[in-house]
């Protein structure tokens, strides 16, 4: 894919931040003028690196992008078109370093035409807008307020099969997902515009040409497409996730919403909302990439922006929410205005276009007076080429990039999910060079590492991220290890003769520092006197820490005999009470005393005779907690 996209991990925050930076980015700017029979790619000293050529009858159209190794994909302005309008292209083509065209496609026909932009993607696929054209029949059916053909839009995704063969593999309809409040009888009818952001209104601005789509691209990490309308003034985003048959529903896809629209920006009066009209003119939606600063924010050239007279470009940081987009019912989208505006050094009234770089930088080309130009984060302009002609995209490369040296690298682990300190074995996998180098670091900071493979043991949640260089090209890849949390150390009871541990998911019992094979329940009944101890294990097979030691003495008496061996007198009482039986007193830690109806009158320590004169007359119940037998209790009348 040309425009390399963010990754999505769970909810996104988003700052705006800029890399100060007064370095130019990259080595090679890539331009086709529009109807032109050539491509250039000059370095950053204007001088030209290389040139493709293409026959007279395969005039640039729109767009071109390059793939890695330099390839181009390219549409064309198609002679014989049966539409004819602003952007119409038709056909697109992919040609080789040496100008050899090794895919020609042509989608044109009396009721569809590609036009404007297309979008390379990284499996070799291509997304494309194309017009596909309603009768006034249909139009009126839909809802629409006046008897017109429309040119209503589609987008395909186009699997080359051969020299001028490919297949469509996915596609979506705006016509599948309209509103209107104009007529109840027809088809698209909803009670308020407002409530449904998701539908697109047919009746906003109608015309023949009623959105003039102009600008597509996509993210890989979401799986979603953005594309800019020129007469809605809006950028959209959809789902790719979908099937063709759930795009053209409303259910589906990683958003659930089928092929409805996730988020839209620029004019909220399009769906009836408040708020304010930022876009006045609109080209060239994408996203920021992955590589560079601001991550994710949505960009779109902003024709007349400024005014009639000056273009900005406007960074938009969207409300992700997973794979949806956060809104308040009946509300406009938020933010409210850009987070960002670059006021641009020029002014065209359409096409046009800018490429965030991952330095910071920022790359322009004003269409209409073929003006390219770099800014630093700070606006410094650090580079300019003027072309003649109108020049619709221009886009920056590295050396790398044209020569196919990009290394695609491959970040492992042997385990995804460890307990602390369990031994991982990290691999990089890279294609792309020759002799490579490695550079491990990590995060939190604290390892790093150049070889291929290395091993570590994290003690915390860590991402291991690899760069690898071969030939002074490089790639990153990263892989995060989750280090489950160790499980609480354990704690040992005694009741009778059987110890007790505290609840765990898994149970290992040990006798003076050694393993009791088969020891492996909650509970456990020595055999013998001396030190025990238990751990513990979570259900991912994390141990515990060792309990404390416990010094197991058997009574040789059960919890019930116990109690019957144990005595207190006299009983009655009227003041002194003496403790005995089977020297069953010498284990006993505290008393405590209750009244008949379970309230506690008091705790006091152990002696073989208490002072209980101040007791009221009464029964009274007498608590004894032992080291190992248990809890032991005796009934008491007080008489004075």
């Amino acid at each position: 894919m040309v425009r390399q996209n963010f990754i999505l991990t769970g909810l996104i925050l988003i700052v705006l931040v800029f890399e100060i930076s007064a370095q130019q980015w990259g080595d090679y700017t890539l331009y086709s003028g529009k109807n032109s029979t050539s491509a250039y790619l000059v370095d950053t000293n204007g001088v030209v690196y290389h040139t493709w050529s293409f026959s007279s009858n395969a005039k640039t159209g729109y767009s071109t992008y390059m793939m890695p190794g330099g390839t181009l994909v390219r549409t064309v302005g198609r002679q014989g078109n049966q539409l004819n309008g602003g952007g119409m292209t038709g056909q697109v083509q992919k040609v080789d370093w040496n100008g050899t065209v090794t895919w020609d496609y042509v989608h044109s026909s009396s009721t569809y035409c590609l036009h404007h932009d297309i979008c390379p993607m990284a499996n070799g696929n291509v997304l494309m807008i194309s017009y596909e054209v309603k009768t006034a029949a249909q139009a009126t059916q839909a809802g629409c307020s006046q008897s017109i053909i429309i040119w209503a839009e589609k987008i395909i995704e186009v699997q080359p099969t051969g020299a001028n063969t490919g297949t469509i593999v996915w596609e979506w309809h705006v016509w599948d997902h309209l509103c209107q409040n104009y007529n109840s009888l027809k088809d698209n009818y909803v009670a308020s515009i407002v409530e449904h952001p998701e539908l697109i209104n047919i009746n906003y601005n109608i015309q023949k040409d009623w959105m003039h789509m102009n600008g597509i691209d996509y993210n890989e990490a979401l799986d979603q497409i953005t594309f800019s309308s020129h007469n809605l003034n809006e950028l959209y985003v959809i789902d790719h996730s979908t099937t063709t048959a759930e795009a053209a529903g409303h259910t589906g896809g990683n958003s659930g919403k089928g092929g409805d629209i996730l988020y839209r920006w620029g004019n909220p009066a399009v769906y009836s909302a408040s708020g304010s009209n930022i876009f006045h003119v609109v080209h060239d939606a994408h996203w920021i990439p992955q590589d560079c600063p601001n991550a994710g924010y949505l960009v779109g050239f902003n024709n007349n922006g400024i005014s009639n007279n000056q273009s900005c470009v406007d960074l938009i940081s969207p409300p992700y929410d997973g794979y949806n987009y956060s809104i308040t019912p009946g509300s406009a989208y938020l933010p409210t205005t850009y987070n960002y505006r670059h006021a641009c050094s020029g002014h065209s009234n359409n096409e046009s276009n800018s490429q965030q770089l991952p330095n910071g930088n920022m790359l322009i080309c004003i269409a209409q007076s073929g003006y390219i130009y770099e800014i630093d984060p700070n606006g410094n302009t650090l580079w300019s080429k003027t072309v003649s002609g109108m020049l619709t995209h221009a886009y920056r490369y590295t050396a790398c990039y044209v020569n196919g040296g990009n290394i695609i690298v491959d970040a492992e682990s042997s385990d995804d999910e460890i307990c602390p300190g369990a031994t991982v074995q990290l691999n990089a996998t890279a294609s792309g060079g020759s002799t490579y180098s490695y550079l491990w670091t990590s995060d939190p900071v604290g390892f790093t590492s150049t070889i291929q493979s290395p091993q570590v043991m994290p003690n915390e949640t860590t991402v291991y991220t690899v760069t690898v260089t071969s030939n002074g090209c490089s790639g990153i890849s990263s892989v995060m290890v989750i280090v489950d949390p160790v499980p609480q150390t354990p704690s040992i009871s005694q009741t009778g003769n059987t110890l007790n541990s505290s609840p765990g998911y898994s149970y290992q019992w040990f006798y003076e520092g050694n393993i009791i094979e088969g020891a492996t329940n909650q509970s456990y009944v020595p055999g013998q006197d001396g030190a025990f101890q238990v751990q513990v294990g979570d259900e991912n097979g994390c141990l515990s820490a060792l309990s404390d030691i416990f010094n197991f003495t058997n009574t040789g008496l059960s919890l019930s005999e116990a109690n019957e061996a144990f005595f207190v007198f006299p009983n009655p009482s009227n003041g002194i009470v003496n403790i005995g039986g089977s020297g069953l007193e010498k284990e006993i830690e505290n008393i405590w005393i209750t009244d008949i109806q379970g309230n506690r009158i008091r705790s006091i320590d152990f002696s073989p005779s208490i002072d209980l004169s101040d007791l009221e007359n009464g029964i009274y119940i007498l608590f004894f907690k032992t080291k190992g037998t248990g809890i032991l209790t005796k009934k008491l009348a007080m008489i004075h």
